[in-house]
């Protein structure tokens, strides 16, 4: 890159945190070898993703439509369009898109080779 191109570039710090959005401080790293993880997820409009936990961390950012993230103790975080989100990482939660449109989320995992990416929890009532 060259000095004129710095010039050109714009840099928007989406977040800095060192909690989920549920307020809940982040635990330490993994020990061992990481394994970056980045997924494209397309929910349908008026889809409810089942009940589950996140054993590793990850954040991630909206780019289409408004996504509901609903705790086991019914706390609710609305995400909109272009907003970053730290998920929580052991709670048991699950996505709804009550909106018209279908929602596009990016997200950014640090996990281990081998480690599931989400748990789920069918025993979680509807």
């Amino acid at each position: 890159m060259s000095d004129n191109d710095d010039k050109l570039l714009k840099v928007t710090e989406l977040i800095r945190t060192d909690r989920s959005w549920d307020g809940v401080e982040l635990p330490d790293y993994l020990q061992g070898s990481p394994e970056l993880v980045a997924i494209k997820y397309e929910i349908p409009a008026g889809q409810k993703l089942s009940w589950h936990h996140h054993p590793v961390m990850y954040c991630g950012i909206l780019v289409q439509g408004e996504l509901t993230i609903v705790s086991e103790d019914d706390t609710e975080k609305v995400l909109h369009e272009g907003e970053a989100v730290v998920e929580m990482v052991g709670t048991v939660h699950h996505g709804e898109n009550r909106s018209m449109k279908a929602v596009v989320l990016y997200m950014f995992y640090l996990s281990q080779p081998g480690l599931p990416l989400s748990v789920a929890h069918p025993e979680v009532g509807e």
